[in-house]
């Protein structure tokens, strides 16, 4: 069985250390922003659940785009590595690490 979307992100973070996943998403119609980093995610927007089998991104969620930051992740000055990719980029990317 393929991991989720977000599994996948997450491992991505861990091969790629030093980049900071920041991912637009819409949920039952509402728009977040999700950090992912060094295997952790976490909403920019919302409250995260403490629980990590509670999913920050879940399956039904439409992935708007991504964008690639350098770590440290700074909100007031993000450097960006790339930005506005698709899921469809996004899947080259994860297929060149492996996940």
């Amino acid at each position: 069985m393929e991991s989720s979307i977000g599994k996948r992100l997450e491992k991505y973070t861990i091969k790629r250390p030093q980049e900071v996943l920041l991912v637009r998403v819409e949920i039952a119609g509402e728009e977040d922003q999700i950090a992912i980093y060094k295997g952790f995610s976490s909403s920019l927007m919302r409250p995260t659940s403490f629980d990590p089998d509670v999913p920050v991104l879940p399956e039904e969620a439409k992935i708007l785009n991504i964008d690639r930051v350098v770590s440290p992740y700074h909100p007031e000055a993000p450097r960006y590595i790339q930005q506005g990719l698709t899921w469809e980029d996004m899947q080259v990317l994860l297929a060149q690490v492996g996940v």
